[in-house]
């Protein structure tokens, strides 16, 4: 445990960052599960969560929560899913 006052501040809020990181990242893999599930189930909404799928991985980006190569990965695995080609 840390003696000074600045790094005691330091440990609370890499722990209220991390608790947040850990939230978000959560979020984004369920989209994620369900766009994929509503991808494989035909689902008639298929289209429109695969956009929030992709709107929450976009936010995740800005956030610094995924690499911004790692988000273009994933947009493109879930379009070209969407599209029938994967």
């Amino acid at each position: 445990m840390p003696n000074i006052k600045s790094a005691k501040k330091r440990v609370k809020v890499t722990a209220v960052k991390t608790g947040n990181n850990k939230t978000a990242s959560t979020e984004l893999k369920t989209e994620i599960k369900k766009a994929v599930a509503a991808i494989d189930a035909n689902d008639e909404k298929k289209a429109d969560t695969v956009k929030a799928a992709v709107k929450k991985i976009d936010q995740a980006t800005v956030k610094g929560i995924l690499h911004k190569n790692n988000a273009a990965r994933k947009k493109s695995s879930l379009v070209r899913k969407l599209n029938g080609k994967a």
